[in-house]
């Protein structure tokens, strides 16, 4: 399975971003799909996850009310819809498969990982 994220850049605070991640390969084997981020000097952290089906979701406090985590099942993608933008979640955002349907909130509990896209909020 190999993930494609995409949709990062450079957006003020209070912008708005759409990231997306397409899946290709076996995946019929992803089934919960994650989003995590990593800022510079800092570990890797939960954004948000979404189950496969049912339309189960998860957030981190620090996003709820902002993000919106999306699926098309259809076009094996996720998307994550980023609104009211802060500069403190500028980081590098990557998605994340698991192949078990329940949603997980730690890096070890995903098996397939993009290669992540960049965002920056200017203040």
């Amino acid at each position: 399975v190999q993930l494609q994220a995409s949709g990062g850049g450079l957006v003020q605070a209070g912008g708005s971003l759409r990231l997306s991640c397409a899946a290709s390969g076996r995946t019929g084997s992803v089934y919960g799909m994650g989003w995590f981020r990593q800022a510079p000097g800092k570990e890797r952290e939960f954004v948000s996850a979404i189950s496969r089906n049912y339309g189960l979701t998860d957030y981190a406090d620090s996003v709820k009310g902002r993000f919106t985590i999306s699926r098309d099942n259809a076009k094996n993608t996720v998307y994550l819809q980023m609104n009211s933008l802060e500069p403190e979640d500028t980081a590098v955002y990557y998605c994340a498969g698991r192949r078990t349907p329940l949603l997980a909130t730690l890096p070890r509990d995903y098996d397939y990982w993009g290669q992540g896209t960049e965002v920056t909020v200017s203040s």
